[in-house]
């Protein structure tokens, strides 16, 4: 492991990468308890709170993309954003399988997908995991 590449980069990198940290870690804590509980609860707002994070700060990483520095992978960031309150929503209507299908489907999309591109040659977590 090699953090170099990590702390030569932008703030808005930084904070992207530790709110995505705390993210994978609040999920692990929340698929291994039990659903509902006031644990769920509170790890769910830590969830929520990190992924507003990742979303947001995403919008300040603009290298590489075609239209201003943006690349598709910013999508991802907008399927965060509207995932959340679209889950909140449905908690909150008592609808607990939508709530849970735009949960996963964020956990999916929102950390598995964008962590992997994350690890292709020449981006800042494959040097930092990988040494490239």
């Amino acid at each position: 492991m090699n953090l170099a590449p990590l702390t030569g980069a932008t703030f808005a990198i930084q904070l992207h990468t530790a709110a995505a940290m705390i993210a994978i870690l609040t999920t692990i804590a929340i698929f291994t308890r039990a659903r509902g509980t006031a644990t769920h609860k509170t790890l769910g707002w830590v969830w929520i709170g990190s992924m507003l994070i990742v979303a947001i700060s995403s919008f300040w990483i603009t290298t590489g993309g075609p239209v201003m520095g943006y690349s598709w992978i910013h999508l991802l960031s907008l399927f965060v954003l509207t995932g959340i309150v679209l889950a909140l929503r449905n908690i909150r209507k008592g609808d607990v399988e939508g709530h849970r299908g735009w949960m996963i489907g964020m956990v999916w999309g929102g950390l598995v997908v964008a962590g992997a591109f994350t690890l292709l040659p020449g981006r800042i977590m494959y040097g930092v995991l990988l040494g490239g």
